[in-house]
């Protein structure tokens, strides 16, 4: 099969961490080619979605002493080519938040590729309805008190109630821009200022959870069910356990409750076509909904001894093969 993931500048990926890597070394792996090309790559020809692909051939990395370790370098691209993706087998959408207007455009043109002839994850329309902050919202069961608001005021009358909360900004990633926030704090006004930008835009705050102290877990999620987890715990001085920010990770164990949690966005995450996606749970409680490029792949294979990467593969060759199977029986 023919696989297309649309990343990030290749070059700036990390082997040793990125998802994106795992998932292509698995293709490869299988024996299926692995293709890449970017968001700003596609284009529209007679109302069909094409892109400029170069055939990637990775060096997997090696489990050395507890930690993964990379080869130097790591891939070698093929010539460029342009072609329709239709003529692909899969296309896996890993471009890292933020959803920027770039990239809301880039889901507008992977809608003109036929669903009976490639398979687009996640889906296009779901990425666009999920923002990964207040995709969350709807799960009211199992989210911690949250409000959404650019005013102050309300801000500040949330915060009273609930003596801590935490600050983020909708269109964050890796943790960036998000703030502890206690009523007694005398820089409320211009944290608030500028998170809202003066009012613009706005902001998730959602009730602080004790338990974050004990980590921050990354649940992934494949067709509805979990596959594996990490904690990720925050170090020295700081509160956000994500890793991009310094955050320990370490071994863990999928609760109950959390499996409960996942039983319950299962059916809205299959009917938005959000397939591969990772969920942030503190405490019990769910915050995040991750559907861009969710990561944490290469943590839980380390730890777990596992290799996610080729569950998720072999999840989408199955998919693959379950469509052009019912299409040629509707051709017959």
């Amino acid at each position: 099969m023919k696989f297309v993931f649309i990343i990030d500048p290749i070059d700036k990926l990390n082997p040793v961490h990125d998802s994106s890597v795992a998932l292509m070394e698995a293709a490869q792996e299988f024996g299926h080619e692995v293709w890449i090309t970017e968001i700003n790559q596609l284009t529209i020809i007679d109302s069909k979605t094409w892109a400029t692909i170069k055939r990637a051939h990775l060096i997997p990395v090696e489990r050395i002493e507890n930690h993964w370790v990379a080869s130097n370098p790591w891939y070698d691209l093929g010539k460029t080519m342009l072609e329709p993706l239709e003529s692909m087998d899969a296309v896996l959408m890993r471009q890292d938040p933020p959803v920027t207007i770039p990239y809301l455009y880039a889901t507008y043109l992977l809608d003109y590729i036929n669903p009976e002839k490639t398979l687009v994850i996640n889906s296009p329309q779901g990425l666009r309805a999920a923002n990964e902050k207040m995709y969350a919202l709807q799960f009211t069961k199992v989210i911690p008190k949250t409000i959404v608001s650019q005013d102050k005021q309300v801000i500040r009358e949330f915060l009273e109630s609930q003596e801590a909360a935490v600050l983020k900004p909708l269109g964050g990633k890796a943790g960036e821009g998000i703030l502890f926030l206690e009523p007694t704090d005398r820089n409320f006004n211009s944290l608030i200022e500028i998170s809202t930008k003066q009012g613009q835009e706005p902001v998730m705050v959602q009730s602080y959870l004790p338990e974050a102290k004990e980590g921050d877990k990354r649940i992934i999620m494949l067709n509805g069910k979990p596959i594996g987890a990490v904690n990720r715990i925050p170090t020295g001085k700081e509160f956000r356990g994500n890793m991009a920010v310094g955050g320990r990770v370490a071994q863990t164990e999928i609760t109950e409750r959390e499996y409960e949690i996942c039983e319950y966005l299962a059916p809205k995450l299959i009917a938005d076509g959000l397939y591969f996606v990772g969920i942030d749970v503190i405490g019990g409680y769910l915050t995040e909904v991750n559907v861009t490029s969710p990561t944490g792949i290469r943590e839980i294979d380390l730890l777990d001894n596992v290799n996610l990467g080729k569950q998720v593969i072999e999840w989408v060759i199955d998919q693959v093969k379950s469509q052009k199977s019912k299409v040629k029986s509707n051709n017959l």
